[in-house]
């Protein structure tokens, strides 16, 4: 490789760590603890074959363990890396690499992913002509045009989990073909999202990826390769420069529709693997200080299930994330966060739980983040399972709540022994969130989520069906509650298909009825199917994109689902932020349960059904709700309608569309003392 001219550098300074445009040029700055030298390598453009490369002097350019340094002349746009030197000592944790080069963790846009080879950093020797680099940016200089945040409550919110790719990829899509997949695909969709009723989408991973993590493709994206970065396959033509004025673009989007953007962020661990990974940044720049490590072997403790664990609650590694987070919502609006795995980041530096882990508390008090929407997945890979902790223990926000999808679907199947649990689910979780003075919203309620079956594939397959993922169908969840309905799979059986459908309106009904948070999975509300396939992270194509032709084929299933969804929205019986109870306060929900007679539930092991009735006196507002998941009929006696009012059948899940579902103007009114609630169906009624 040939140097180009030799250019002019002051010293620099530690802070702000990353690349920082200044008057006249560039400051960099980055951490290294371990290496004993550091250099700074710049390209000038798109070439592979003309660099500069910067020495940074151990004793001008370092102070304490920052590596620091002023080039003059550069600019937006400049492209570079780093190459850090130091020892190779593997049993110690040290992996320094001085051919290769390394990603800035603080990097904001990532280049050269159209010469970028995984396994040429897998292996030692020079790999600078293949390995990705970091793009200087001033992302200082957007016009938000007076933007605001919705700030929705959470009383008030419905989450929408989406995949930026998988939503608008589909040539079906209706979009430009160089829209499909991106930000800018989601603007053009933003009409429908309003229609459909949510009030905040949660995108999984959008900050930079690699999308050949592993043997398979990585569309999930849980695999990051850069915090402060967006994934350029969501840019329109990849150019990640532009992708951050087209992320910015989107969110303002949102927020002037009223939607909420909250990001899937994967901090408990990194693309580089395991020993047998790629060096991309991380580990070349200080292994032992990013990474938890086993002692005495060096090798890489993994709590993620994914070769390696973030060394989160290390001070480094603490301030990066947060440097990150507040990065996120600070320049790029964001309204929150949905922390994967997040339980694996109450983990120490020698990977032992720590009661309170100061990453946890840092986010929790953090004035930036202050307001956001922090949700937590409250479990990692490696078997800690820690539900109802962020909420009751580190007085997180909000967390999402596993065993409300497990119950949900396990009374709707028809297991023994699921009324009891459903009814705490239903009442908002008060065995797992026991402080009675919560917001019920503190729990996000969902039965489907990107991991695991689709709505459809929960009522269509007994078992999973991921061979297509060649692993032999042995990875993904076994544990899937699900019910075929009759037929394994795609069936020609009109009866079987009748109840598949019923049976999805059912558990839609019973999320939205519940008290919490209520979160769906995109595609749902059309039936969006994976084949059976629960775990479908290496599948970029029709199995896990949206299809847009579903809107006419499944009409009934999406007006059902819109008409939910506004309903309970316009609801104040859903809307509290005191948790349900039996008392006769006017400003609390009422709840009462019963079972096919008043005041009577059966929460016994072969029981099948449950009703109940929510009243909220301060408005008046009275439901009556039906749950019949036994394979036969059952009358159930109703409550005195209050006054002259009698009840109004909403919803009866058993009727076809549009009679499955009357908004309360257009309801029937029900004069009967008994109502027939047929097989596996759900009936709300007000007054």
């Amino acid at each position: 490789m040939k140097a180009l001219e030799k250019v002019g550098t002051q010293r620099g300074t530690t802070f702000p760590l990353g690349a920082t445009v200044m008057e006249g040029g560039v400051n960099f700055s980055i951490f290294s603890k371990h290496a004993t030298g550091m250099d700074l390598v710049l390209f000038p453009s798109d070439e592979l074959d003309a660099i500069t490369i910067v020495p940074l002097d151990p004793v001008v350019n370092r102070t304490y363990f920052y590596w620091h340094i002023f080039v003059n002349g550069v600019g937006a746009g400049q492209q570079y890396g780093f190459k850090a030197h130091g020892p190779n000592d593997a049993q110690k944790g040290l992996r320094f690499d001085s051919q290769k080069l390394l990603l800035d963790p603080y990097c904001r846009a990532v280049a050269n992913w159209n010469h970028y080879d995984r396994q040429a950093a897998c292996s030692p020797g020079d790999n600078t002509a293949t390995a990705l680099r970091s793009v200087v940016l001033d992302t200082a200089c957007y016009d938000w045009a007076g933007e605001s945040r919705p700030a929705t409550p959470y009383a008030e919110t419905v989450i929408y989990e989406m995949h930026v790719g998988g939503f608008t990829r589909n040539s079906n899509s209706g979009l430009p073909a160089a829209k499909r997949g991106t930000f800018a695909g989601i603007i053009e969709k933003i009409p429908y999202l309003k229609d459909l009723g949510v009030t905040a989408v949660e995108l999984m991973p959008v900050q930079e990826f690699d999308p050949c993590a592993d043997e398979h493709e990585n569309y999930w994206g849980y695999n990051t390769l850069a915090f402060f970065a967006p994934h350029h396959g969501f840019c329109v033509g990849g150019n990640t420069v532009e992708g951050i004025n087209q992320f910015k673009d989107m969110v303002k989007a949102l927020h002037t529709n009223g939607i909420e953007v909250i990001l899937d962020v994967v901090f408990n661990h990194t693309a580089e693997g395991n020993e047998n990974g790629p060096t991309l940044s991380f580990k070349g720049l200080d292994n032992p200080i990013y990474y938890t490590l086993e002692e005495g072997t060096g090798r890489y403790c993994n709590y993620s299930g994914c070769g390696n664990s973030f060394n989160g609650n290390h001070p480094v590694v603490t301030r990066l994330i947060m440097d990150s987070l507040r990065y996120w919502v600070r320049e790029m609006h964001v309204d929150g966060f949905r922390f994967d795995l997040a339980a694996a980041l109450s983990r120490d530096v020698h990977g032992q739980v720590l009661s309170l882990p100061p990453l946890l508390w840092m986010i929790e008090s953090d004035p930036v983040l202050a307001g956001t929407k922090l949700i937590a997945e409250a479990w990692d890979a490696a078997g800690l399972y820690k539900v109802g902790w962020f909420v009751n223990s580190s007085n997180w926000y909000a967390e999402w709540n596993g065993p409300f999808r497990d119950d949900v679907r396990r009374f709707v199947k028809g297991d023994e022994n699921s009324v009891t649990a459903v009814a705490s689910r239903i009442a908002g979780s008060g065995d797992i969130y026991v402080d009675s003075r919560r917001e019920p919203n503190r729990s996000v309620n969902f039965v489907t989520c990107h991991d695991g079956f689709t709505l459809r594939d929960l009522v269509s397959f007994n078992g999973k069906h991921n061979e297509a993922n060649g692993e032999d169908n042995r990875d993904g969840s076994d544990a899937n509650h699900s019910w075929n309905c009759g037929a394994e799979g795609q069936s020609s059986d009109a009866e079987v298909e009748l109840l598949r459908l019923r049976q999805m309106k059912n558990l839609l009904a019973i999320l939205f009825l519940s008290q919490g948070t209520p979160m769906m999975l995109m595609g749902d509300e059309v039936g969006r199917t994976q084949h059976g396939n629960n775990n479908a992270y290496c599948h970029n194509s029709e199995t896990t994109w949206f299809d847009w032709d579903q809107l006419q084929s499944q009409a009934g299933l999406l007006e059902f689902t819109k008409k939910l969804v506004k309903f309970t929205q316009a609801s104040a019986v859903f809307g509290q932020q005191k948790a349900v109870n039996a008392s006769l306060a006017d400003d609390t929900v009422r709840l009462i349960w019963h079972g096919v007679k008043l005041w009577q539930p059966d929460f016994s092991a072969d029981s099948h059904s449950l009703a109940f009735t929510l009243e909220l006196p301060a408005t008046g507002e009275r439901l009556h709700v039906i749950l019949n998941m036994f394979w036969e009929p059952l009358e159930f006696e109703l409550p005195d309608p209050i006054g002259v009012k009698g009840w109004k059948r909403i919803v009866d899940t058993f009727l076809t569309s549009p009679e499955d579902f009357t908004l309360p103007d257009q309801a029937t009114l029900v004069q009967e003392r008994l109502y027939r609630c047929e097989p596996r169906s759900v009936v709300v009624l007000c007054q």
